[in-house]
């Protein structure tokens, strides 16, 4: 088992007019990496920000932390050059949004950016199975995307099951209404990568709230190598 707890803030839930220093802060408090919700207004009724709001993130927060680039955008295959080009980590895409994931997930790999394929509430994961070997990370939403503060979908989890018994080794994110209250049920199920906004960045005590959710998670895995 090659993976591990990480937890990466949902920028978007920071104050966006000091963007720079809110993405410095979280990485002082303990983030693994960040969480960029690309939005277009298409794929998802909200518009946020495109690459070269990234490419100034990168250049003040310098080369080491991780862009996590969730990308709700109609058309991903338009923007994985100008994203790479800005400084993006990794590319997660929607499987909804394209016909041909294979040629995309080349591109990106071209591109020098790691892969993700997430999935809406709506999509089974069978749907994704086919793609889990030639990706980095699956993105299990539990939340509907485009918009923050929504509540977290508890009937997801199967889902998060159900990849981890398939594919062991595979990074699996979760992504909406994810906080204290719910990293217990991400963790068992089998979500490592967690990302979380409001509750971590809306919090008296970011660092803390981080370390919890990274230990539920650690903890997890532990048992699950223990159990195997």
């Amino acid at each position: 088992m090659s993976y591990s707890a990480k937890i990466g803030p949902s920028i978007l839930s920071s104050d966006l007019s000091c963007l720079g220093s809110e993405c410095v802060r979280m990485m002082e408090c303990g983030a693994d990496y960040l969480h960029l919700d690309v939005m277009d207004g298409h794929f998802v009724p909200n518009i946020t920000f495109g690459h070269p709001m990234v490419e100034c993130l990168r250049k003040t927060v310098g080369q080491d932390p991780f862009f996590d680039m969730h990308m709700m955008v109609s058309r991903p295959e338009q923007w994985v050059k100008p994203m790479a080009a800005a400084g993006a980590s990794q590319y997660t895409f929607h499987l909804e949004t394209t016909t041909n994931p294979g040629n995309l997930i080349k591109e990106i790999r071209e591109s020098g950016m790691k892969v993700g394929l997430a999935i809406k509430p709506g999509t089974t994961v069978e749907e994704l199975a086919p793609w889990a070997n030639h990706i980095d990370m699956a993105l299990v939403m539990t939340v509907e995307p485009g918009f923050g503060g929504q509540k977290f979908m508890e009937d997801m989890m199967p889902k998060v099951t159900w990849l981890r018994n398939q594919f062991p080794s595979l990074d699996i994110e979760v992504d909406g209404g994810v906080g204290p209250d719910s990293i217990h049920k991400c963790a068992e199920a089998g979500a490592n990568m967690i990302v979380s906004g409001s509750a971590v960045i809306g919090s008296d005590d970011p660092r803390s709230v981080i370390a919890l959710l990274r230990t539920v998670v650690a903890e997890a895995i532990q048992k699950r190598s223990l159990d195997r």
